[in-house]
């Protein structure tokens, strides 16, 4: 098991290829990973969190607050836990939000307070993937450090082809292995 004793977070957000971090995280999980699904609400609208939680062994994080028993889910201690953050599926409005330094969910409070490495795996139509605003907001995350798993080319959800598609599962677990066996850690 290549992933033994990490500690990751998976960021899900909203885009259809929410499918695919299903199979990542049962990846991440098999390969010995300890994983924290944190889903933003529009991420709920395409994969539930019953479905994440089920496989991660874990409740999912999709708020601040437990719905009726006052339990506080603290971004600041999920970003201290975790030895890798990795964002699968990334839009191009959490992208934004990441680097614009926007709070307005779990997900993004966890990544600005996280004090580990950060890989974002993209996904979006490919106009909006070539779009100036996106390409200067990825290329600020990579200032800040992040690790952009680049989006595939191929089929996407528009019925369009063109570079956007979410990198599969089994290439982004390849990636998230080297980059521990690049650290050393």
């Amino acid at each position: 098991m290549r992933l033994e004793g990490k500690k990751i977070i998976l960021g899900i957000t909203g885009s259809i290829a929410a499918y695919k971090a299903v199979v990542l995280l049962r990846l991440l999980i098999k390969e010995g990973a300890e994983v924290q699904v944190v889903i933003t609400p529009s991420g709920k609208e395409f994969i539930t969190p019953v479905t994440l939680a089920a496989i991660s062994g874990k409740p999912v994080i999709s708020q601040f607050f437990g719905s009726d028993d006052g339990t506080w889910h603290s971004h600041i201690d999920l970003g201290l836990w975790a030895d890798l953050m990795l964002i699968a599926p990334a839009t191009a409005n959490t992208i934004g939000k990441m680097a614009g330094g926007i709070a307005d969910n779990i997900l993004l409070t966890t990544y600005i307070s996280a004090k580990c490495p950060v890989l974002t795996a993209p996904v979006m139509d490919s106009g909006m993937f070539m779009h100036p605003s996106t390409t200067q907001n990825i290329a600020t995350l990579k200032k800040f450090g992040n690790i952009i798993i680049e989006p595939a080319e191929g089929q996407l959800a528009s019925g369009l082809k063109g570079k956007g598609r979410m990198q599969e599962p089994e290439i982004i677990l390849e990636e998230l292995i080297k980059f521990f066996e690049k650290k050393n850690f």
